[in-house]
């Protein structure tokens, strides 16, 4: 069985997408629409912009977005998935690729989605941290018994979870996580809590949205972050989606739910590969490959 994986934020390149546009008329109107819808010329973002100008996340989030939904369009026929699932932004990406989204309403969604996450950031200082070599259930135990908010985020790989929330208590929980055995404790440049109670400013503004937005049943089953199982029902994928701002990735959990449920090739489709060697952790097993 065939499951095909959207990356999310972090897999952006100068020069995403290029090839898609130069290729076919299609990816190029889709291209230019995207422009349209999030009011300035991100193609050209895409295409021209340095690594700065691609870290913002109203450029990331969209970008990645874009050059992944445009990418599985560009697969045609060929793109026929028994399952589908995307890390974090990527759920969006997916949902586009099985149909249960229109391009424009996804794009619509992970506009806003970036931009409410942006303000989020600016209005409570807050940071994440990705603790290597620790079982998970170690690093959870760590989160619970620091005073402030530092929760577990991404669940991306046997010994990788990332940990997310303000400032002192991730701090403190790298210390913790140090003396626990830790291989390494790393703070990660970003600019705020995502995934975490943090969020809920953002959360609150994208339900708004989400709810207004008209989903349909996918082709194929969505393996969603927050709970780690098939989901095939617009109303529960809706709620999945409103809840996953403040709620942890759980990757590690979706990608054993999918071998376990028959998923034995896994193919990344979107810039990078980092989903493919997450994968590879998870359930060696399978096989990978990307588009």
């Amino acid at each position: 069985m065939k499951a095909y994986v959207f990356p999310g934020q972090g897999s952006q390149f100068t020069g995403m997408g290029k090839d898609l546009y130069d290729a076919s008329s299609e990816a190029r109107s889709l291209f230019e629409a995207a422009n349209h819808i999030v009011g300035f010329d991100i193609t050209k973002t895409m295409f021209e912009g340095d690594a700065e100008a691609l870290k913002q996340t109203n450029v990331t989030q969209p970008a990645i977005f874009i050059h992944s939904t445009i990418a599985a369009r560009m697969m045609g026929k060929d793109f026929q998935p028994d399952m589908v699932a995307g890390h974090s932004l990527g759920e969006f990406s997916a949902l586009v690729a099985a149909e249960a989204l229109s391009f424009t309403d996804g794009l619509k969604l992970v506009a806003k989605r970036a931009n409410a996450m942006q303000r989020a950031c600016e209005a409570t200082p807050s940071t994440m941290a990705a603790i290597l070599g620790l079982e998970d259930n170690v690093v959870e135990e760590i989160c619970d018994k620091i005073d402030g908010i530092v929760v577990p985020a991404n669940y991306n790989s046997p010994g990788q979870l990332v940990i997310s929330g303000d400032i002192p208590a991730v701090e403190q929980a790298c210390v913790f996580a140090k003396e626990a055995g830790a291989k390494r404790a790393l703070m990660l440049p970003v600019g705020g809590a995502f995934h975490s109670p943090l969020m809920e400013m953002a959360r609150e503004e994208l339900a708004a949205a989400i709810e207004e937005t008209d989903f349909n049943t996918p082709i194929a089953p969505i393996y969603q972050n927050t709970v780690a199982h098939a989901v095939r029902n617009p109303g529960d994928i809706k709620l999945n989606l409103i809840h996953q701002l403040t709620a942890p990735v759980k990757w590690t959990q979706s990608v054993r739910k999918m071998a376990e449920d028959g998923a034995t090739h896994f193919t990344e489709v979107g810039p990078g590969r980092v989903l493919q060697g997450l994968v590879k952790k998870i359930a060696p097993q399978v096989e990978t490959a990307g588009v």
